[in-house]
């Protein structure tokens, strides 16, 4: 027996046993009351799932899953990307509905119709023979599906990677690249096709390999449907690569759900299961990138436009002439339209820039997603960084999109923080000049200072998280880019200090400290 063969053999019989004890079976229960229960679970598929399937149900679902099920429950005919992060049950969701769709089918053309030939499809024969592993358990050993629904193992059909219940279904593993053709199940053609992971990292390194398996999916797998009968294709996958399957195929979807670890508020996306606090403890252990693409549907490749970056000690914020402290709200990408998802990818950003001589200088800010009140926090908390080393101007982005919030929400809190701080209030200026294209502006004002070793990143900083972020927006910055708001706020504190030389040598620069008028917000 191979060492692969062996290791199989033994997850199997770990899960047989581990599966068969989870799932006990009320065996005194009379006909009547079973047929019963059966309707009422069947009526509702999220008590479905939790009474077949105990072992995978660890927390009530998130309204995305259930938004999900009903979307695939509701349409045999379906075509829907599920760019899902980790931890967020994309596999095991996916196959409780399949489960759903053999075992009780949905409705089509007037009447409940089960689902009878399943494709599922990695980026290799083994990984979807792994992925295919829990179906084969479950259909042997879960005991309240045999219960209610027969005895599915058969024999003669019934390997790891293609196996047939006694009720007519097939399940065929396949990896990229192979034949999927004379795919049938007596003359049934494939009416489930799921993909899952087909992309990796490193077929993402080469484009030929994308574009092949892209071919492959269009030419070989999608075709072995029958034109007459209802399909349901999903794809499950993190977006990994700025161009990878996963990502070509919400071209063709009816649907495509991105939901990342947090939601466009910073807040857990299925918070019954990832807790804030362990978000926070997986994030801190790796880099900024990697929570990115592996949890925030953004895969953060490092760009041509901003390769290397300059991380030095900063002067003394006493030898400037002033700093400006530039504040981004970013309430939306709104030039950089994304995928179609209800999720959100700006961040909140406020930073501390000064100049010296010929040099810009990034010394402290936060870059994160925040509320209104945390993001004025931030405002002050970069004045209490600055002190009174040196003066500072206080400036927000305010564009004809962010005026009423700036307006309605921002000015109120500014005047409401300054009354407890111990320094008063702050003096914040609108920056309403009509911004031009974001990556434009981004590459023509910050590319050829940081090309000539002008833009300097504090290094006293480094193992700030928020600098650390802002370093990574940098690195990874592109036109295509998801996330410039770091690198946007900071055009913007550049901007106004060169506007501010420009009108006279720093040193012709005279700043007052303004009486302080308690009715003031900005």
């Amino acid at each position: 027996m191979s060492k692969n063969i062996k290791q199989l053999f033994d997850e199997l019989q770990k899960k047989h046993t581990s599966l068969a004890s989870a799932v006990p079976v009320d065996i005194s229960e009379l006909p009547a009351a079973k047929r019963l229960r059966i309707k009422q679970l069947e009526q509702n598929p999220e008590d479905w799932f939790k009474y077949y399937f105990p072992a995978y149900v660890s927390a009530p679902p998130a309204q995305f899953h259930i938004e999900a099920t009903i979307r695939v429950i509701d349409h045999p005919e379906w075509y829907e990307v599920r760019n899902w992060s980790r931890e967020l049950a994309k596999s095991t969701r996916t196959m409780m509905e399949v489960f759903y769709l053999t075992l009780v089918g949905n409705l089509a053309n007037g009447k409940k119709v089960r689902k009878r030939n399943v494709l599922l499809i990695s980026n290799s024969y083994d990984n979807a023979e792994r992925l295919l592993l829990p179906y084969m358990v479950n259909l042997e050993s879960n005991n309240r599906i045999i219960n209610d629904y027969g005895d599915q193992a058969s024999v003669g059909n019934w390997t790891a990677g293609e196996f047939i219940t006694k009720k007519g279904v097939a399940f065929r593993a396949i990896g990229a690249g192979q034949s999927p053709r004379g795919t049938r199940n007596e003359a049934v053609r494939p009416d489930i096709i799921l993909f899952d992971d087909l992309d990796t990292d490193e077929d993402c390194r080469n484009a030929d390999i994308i574009d092949k398996h892209w071919d492959w999916v269009q030419e070989a797998v999608i075709p072995t449907r029958s034109i007459s009968n209802k399909l349901l294709v999903l794809w499950c996958g993190n977006i990994i690569a700025e161009d990878c399957c996963v990502l070509r195929a919400q071209k063709y979807a009816d649907h495509t759900d991105i939901i990342n670890i947090r939601d466009a508020d910073g807040k857990s996306s299925w918070p019954q299961k990832n807790s804030e606090a362990d978000i926070d403890r997986v994030l801190s252990q790796i880099s900024y990138a990697s929570q990115q693409k592996e949890y925030f549907n953004n895969p953060m490749v490092i760009g041509k436009t901003f390769p290397e970056i300059i991380v030095a000690d900063c002067p003394p914020l006493k030898s400037l002439p002033f700093v400006m402290i530039y504040a981004d709200p970013s309430t939306g990408n709104r030039d950089k339209p994304g995928a179609k998802s209800t999720q959100g990818n700006s961040r909140k950003a406020v930073w501390v820039v000064g100049r010296l001589g010929t040099k810009y200088y990034i010394y402290y800010g936060f870059l994160d997603v925040m509320s209104s009140s945390t993001f004025i926090e931030a405002l002050y908390a970069c004045r209490d960084y600055v002190n009174e080393q040196t003066h500072a101007y206080y400036y927000i982005e305010n564009n004809t999109l962010q005026d009423p919030i700036f307006s309605q929400i921002y000015q109120p809190l500014i005047y409401e923080h300054g009354l407890t701080h111990p320094h008063g209030q702050l003096g914040v200026i609108a920056d309403t000049r009509e911004k031009k294209d974001k990556w434009f502006r981004i590459e023509a004002n910050l590319e050829p200072k940081n090309r000539n070793g002008q833009l300097i990143f504090n290094a006293a900083e480094k193992a700030n998280p928020h600098m650390d972020r802002l370093i990574t927006q940098f690195k990874s910055a592109k036109p295509s880019s998801k996330q410039l708001d770091g690198p946007d706020a900071v055009e913007g504190a550049v901007y106004l200090i060169d506007q501010k030389y420009y009108a006279g040598s720093a040193k012709d620069i005279i700043i007052s400290k303004p009486k302080r008028n308690p009715k003031y917000f900005g």
